[in-house]
């Protein structure tokens, strides 16, 4: 593909991923699955150009000027059916459903969106697997384990739903234009569908003020008596930090609090 003279738009948080072996490298940790890829923000088209040569791709794109050149430059991949685009915002037409067919998301998203799009695709029935380059503090957050200083909320509610790793760290260098933070591209295998929303809450309180113990943040909602049974129940001392318990310790404590 030709060097677009396309400027990247701040408002969009565009940083166009250019750097071939990192491309390569995306297509060749792709999940082995029959389904359809969906790809939020193909910006030129450098990663879409790899994926419509293994799978159908469905491309959703807001920059209006992008989609022009995606429509131009992927005209034949569009003739084909090969490549679906289709411009607008996705949060906006992203119900419950992205598709209405299995698919997995493989893209390199906006920052600003990043976590957004992965618990919406975490909720969503028909995404199977996820392969995401995102900001690599956000990654190290889904990815933490217990004792881990990211570890927190984003972690026990991606890890109660799906099997996730780090498989790439990415330099600034690998973007244009640079940005300001490395990035890492997240493995996401959904074993089931994210969360109740109680839950959710749940480990929001819990996680309130990470250096405070689960007990203290805790008794913004619950009453002592009731969390003194529970953390008893499960052998929990009242010491305890949030980021010390594992992701079944969250869903063993919450079960006892309702």
């Amino acid at each position: 593909m030709q060097k677009s003279t396309t400027k990247a738009k701040k408002r969009f948080g565009q940083n166009f991923l250019r750097d071939e072996s990192v491309l390569s490298q995306i297509i060749q940790s792709m999940p082995l699955t029959p389904h359809r890829i969906a790809e939020i923000g193909p910006g030129l088209g450098d990663l879409t150009k790899y994926l419509v040569d293994v799978k159908s791709v469905t491309a959703f794109e807001v920059d209006t000027d992008l989609c022009k050149h995606l429509q131009h430059h992927f005209a034949d991949a569009i003739a084909t059916s090969k490549l679906t685009l289709r411009c607008g915002d996705v949060l906006e037409t992203w119900k419950s459903e992205l598709l209405d067919e299995p698919y997995d998301l493989v893209a390199n998203l906006p920052y600003y969106i990043a976590t957004n799009i992965i618990l919406k695709a975490l909720a969503d029935p028909a995404c199977k697997n996820m392969l995401v380059m995102i900001q690599r503090e956000v990654a190290e957050k889904f990815s933490a384990t217990p004792n881990e200083k990211a570890f927190g909320a984003l972690s026990v509610i991606a890890q109660s739903v799906a099997d996730i790793e780090i498989v790439l760290h990415v330099p600034p260098t690998a973007f244009e234009p640079a940005p300001k933070v490395d990035s890492a591209v997240l493995l996401i295998s959904k074993r089931t569908n994210r969360n109740d929303e109680g839950f959710e809450n749940f480990l929001r309180v819990a996680f309130t003020q990470p250096r405070k113990t689960l007990n203290k943040n805790l008794t913004a909602c619950y009453d002592g008596d009731s969390l003194t049974r529970a953390f008893e129940t499960l052998a929990l001392e009242k010491t305890i930090r949030p980021h010390q318990l594992r992701t079944s310790d969250f869903h063993q404590l919450y079960a006892l609090l309702q």
